[in-house]
């Protein structure tokens, strides 16, 4: 087996799951509007109308002809009414009005609307109570928002609500989107136990599944749990290389490190390829990349706290970029309760309950629970404050980046 004696730089570790990732990006399909929400746009969408698509009044009360106006009260004839929906043939000639409503479309000659709070009706007109200083008040002009022919949307965005609104608003029906990635799941060792059964002596209950599975479906992916893996090296190569014919994404938990038993990567060096193997990072540090047929393969260490801290910085990275996603996920940012120090050179991931105080200022509280096994420390936090490469000395209050679990 190939020796991987050099820890990789985290950011090194990135870099190279997006360029293996961009190899191997998920085909598209084309869903209607109403299914991709989601996903991942794979092609940029033009507007094929204007937005707003014709003038229409902002507010409602009447649509008049702004030169009729004069300084103080100006009363008008009432000739006409135009609500929202299909567009009637009315012209507002001199000393006219229309009655018109929010969102109907602007009447020929109209150029101003006044809202009807600053009116009042006396036997058939409308009497003006305060002048709009310039035409054109009230009034959404045709376009003003999007032209025809403008790119609204890029391929590599992801179809947010408001960007399915937009779509949606455009007369878009269908979009032409990434799938979904398909994720084969694995925990692996003897030792685990499915919960409900009974322990003995040795057995822990397989917890790392859960997490997974629960971690993958916050990404809006269908994962697919298989049998746990046994600490028998042939059953782990028939395991593997069956779901890689099969799946787009392959993650495993445990069986990653240099024990005994840990024959994950000896099966991805002889059947498959390591792409990387050990970064420089705590917890989490066995961590594997490969591919393994048609699969890309993330094979994690199996203490909680390291698929936590592996999976939020390199699993979120890779499904991102199987799907061609190209726009970053937001940064976030919060300041320290307590002081944390490390003297060691790795990029340490620490638990931490995240919270916005009463002067609006996000704040995290690192867990003192430090073991990579502390898995009730996790339950206890919402987020991973991420503690920069090199020896650290983080006073209260200093702004460090997080990573929320969902």
């Amino acid at each position: 087996m190939t020796d991987f004696p050099t820890q990789l730089a985290f950011d090194d570790a990135i870099a190279i799951i997006r360029e293996v990732a961009a190899k191997h990006r998920v085909d598209t399909e084309t869903l209607p509007l109403s299914r991709a929400h989601g996903r991942i746009l794979a092609a940029d969408v033009v507007a094929p109308i204007a937005l707003p698509p014709f003038d229409n009044s902002a507010m409602d009360g009447f649509a008049l002809r702004h030169a009729d106006l004069g300084e103080g009260e100006t009363a008008l004839h009432l000739v006409d009414e135009q609500f929202a929906g299909r567009a009637r043939d009315i012209t507002v000639g001199e000393g006219e009005c229309v009655r018109i409503t929010t969102g109907a479309p602007m009447p020929t000659g109209a150029d101003t609307v006044v809202i009807k709070e600053n009116t009042r009706e006396d036997a058939g007109r409308v009497v003006i109570l305060a002048r709009p200083s310039a035409a054109g008040a009230n009034l959404r002009r045709a376009g003003e928002d999007v032209q025809a022919g403008e790119c609204v949307l890029q391929a590599g965005q992801r179809l947010t609500p408001a960007r399915a609104s937009l779509a949606a608003s455009l007369g878009v029906p269908s979009l032409t989107v990434f799938r979904r990635p398909t994720v084969a799941v694995f925990s692996s060792g003897d030792e685990l136990v499915e919960p409900g059964l009974s322990l003995a002596p040795g057995e822990i209950y397989d917890s790392n599944r859960e997490l997974l599975m629960g971690l993958l479906r916050a990404e809006g992916l269908e994962p697919t749990a298989w049998p746990r893996l046994p600490d028998d090296p042939r059953q782990v190569e028939i395991a593997l290389r069956d779901a890689g014919c099969a799946f787009d994404l392959i993650v495993t938990c445990g069986a990653v490190s240099a024990g005994e038993k840990d024959h994950i990567p000896a099966v991805l060096q002889q059947f498959g390829q390591v792409h990387f193997w050990k970064v420089r990072m705590k917890p989490g540090m066995p961590v594997l990349f490969g591919s393994l047929d048609q699969a890309r393969v993330l094979a994690l260490p199996g203490n909680p706290v390291s698929v936590f801290a592996t999976f939020l910085g390199f699993g979120r990275t890779l499904i991102d970029a199987l799907q061609g996603r190209s726009e970053a996920r937001d940064a976030e940012r919060a300041q320290l309760v307590a002081p944390i120090e490390k003297s060691h050179a790795r990029r340490e991931f620490q638990r931490a309950r995240v919270f916005c105080d009463e002067h609006g200022v996000l704040r995290a509280d690192p867990n003192p629970a430090v073991g990579s096994h502390r898995l009730r420390a996790v339950g206890e936090s919402n987020a991973l404050i991420v503690v920069p490469d090199g020896p650290q000395r983080l006073a209260a209050g200093s702004v460090v980046e997080i990573l929320r679990y969902v």
